[in-house]
Formats: structure tokens, C-alpha cells, sequence
């Protein structure tokens, strides 16, 4: 049995997971810029209702974006640190991916058009189709994008699911597309996708962790000093 942990912080949710004796838990808060405050709190509090120590982990698993940089920042130096304490690898998964995976979960959907509100008039886009090994197959690289050039991205689009808070924001980017009632990663569907990456040794050394941001530029807040 595999046993791991999931840390998501990449939006305004603050989420974790448990995989262990092939259950899973989950602990799931919207955080107001608390983030830092409250994921390592969550996390001990699932590892002692789960009666299981940091050390049974096989891996770490965390959301590496799209989303909020500062969120995604914050939830790679947890899992950063943790999987240094303990020496074990980490799993990277794409916070639009979970997001599909969210939408299978809620509406058994199969078809998803991922998208997050990513401020200054874009949205982060990702578009993914189940396949029979119950794995996400991306149809179109993740992208930042103008919610306008959405069905350009995107064409002939005949029964697929939305998920992510950018169809909130823009509800009318696409005809004919249905709700899934996902609007944020959760750590629960994190945990399934990187439990298929674990099985395919699809593993990162804590040295070698890169976030994605899908933007270029980003803007920095200078601190005192600098």
C-alpha cells in the first residue's frame, strides 16, 4: 500500500489529503490570505485522525499551479520542508488538472474545460479528456489567456464540463458548456492524480521542484531593503 500526502494552497482554498491503508481523508478550508497559518495545522490534524506518522509517507504530493503566486509559492515550501524532514520525494500536479478531476468527481465528467481566474482581465486555461485508464489526457497546453480568444482556444466543443473560478467570472465565455460546481482545487483530487503518478515513477527530487506560473512576467512586491 502507498501511502501519501497532498498540499494544495494554490488558490484561495487551503486543502490536504491523506492517502493511507488505500483510504483517503481529506481537510479542506477558503483562507483569506491565511494560508501560512493554517496548512500545517490542517495537515497534523489529518495525520492524527488518520493515526499515521509523517515518517509512513511515501511521497508528497503538492499543487504546482496555475493559480495565486504567492499560494503557489506557499504551498511548495511546505511540502518542500516536509519532504526534506523526512527524505522522501515529492509528486508536482497541475492545480487545472485537479480541477478536472474535481469536475469527474462531482458530475462524472469526462470532458473538462479548466479555467481560473488569473486577474488583469486573463484566465489560466487548461482542457483535459478522461481516458479509459482513468488518466487526464491534455488536448491543449495550459495557457494564460483572454476570456475573448476562449473559443479559438477551444473549438467545437459538443459536451464538456466547466471547473475553476474563471467561469464565475466570465460565465459566458462558451455556449453549451455545463457546470460542474467545482470552483477550486481540493488536496482529495490532488491525491488521485498523483497517486497514478507515483505508480509511474512520475517523482521529483525536493531540489528540483518547479512551480508553474504560465506567466512571464510576474510582479514582484518589493521588500524593505532591496
Amino acid at each position: 500500500m502507498h501511502t501519501l500526502l497532498a498540499i494544495d494552497t494554490s488558490t484561495e482554498a487551503c486543502s490536504v489529503a491523506l492517502l493511507y491503508r488505500d483510504e483517503i481523508t481529506a481537510n479542506f478550508t477558503l483562507s483569506n490570505r491565511d494560508h501560512t497559518k493554517q496548512i500545517l495545522p490542517m495537515i497534523d490534524e489529518l495525520l492524527n485522525q488518520s493515526g499515521c506518522n509523517l515518517s509512513q509517507i511515501d511521497a508528497i504530493a503538492y499543487g504546482q499551479g496555475p493559480g495565486s503566486f504567492t499560494g503557489v509559492r506557499i504551498g511548495i515550501g511546505v511540502a518542500q520542508g516536509l519532504a526534506l524532514g523526512i527524505d522522501r520525494p515529492m509528486i508536482g500536479v497541475s492545480t487545472l488538472m485537479t480541477l478536472a478531476q474535481g469536475a469527474f468527481r462531482n458530475k462524472n465528467a469526462t470532458d473538462v474545460i479548466s479555467a481560473i481566474d488569473a486577474r488583469m482581465g486573463e484566465i489560466y486555461l487548461g482542457y483535459y479528456h478522461r481516458q479509459s485508464n482513468d488518466e487526464w489526457q491534455p488536448l491543449i497546453s495550459e495557457i494564460v489567456i483572454n476570456p475573448a480568444d476562449i473559443a479559438e482556444k477551444v473549438p467545437n466543443i459538443s459536451q464538456a464540463f466547466s471547473a475553476g473560478t474563471g467561469w464565475q467570472t466570465y460565465p459566458t465565455m462558451l455556449p453549451n458548456i455545463e457546470d460542474s460546481g467545482i470552483l477550486l482545487p481540493q488536496a482529495e483530487d490532488l491525491i488521485v492524480i498523483a497517486k497514478q503518478k507515483w505508480l509511474k515513477g512520475e517523482i521529483a527530487d525536493v531540489a528540483n521542484i518547479e512551480p508553474t506560473y504560465l506567466r512571464n512576467e510576474v510582479t514582484w512586491k518589493k521588500l524593505p531593503g532591496r
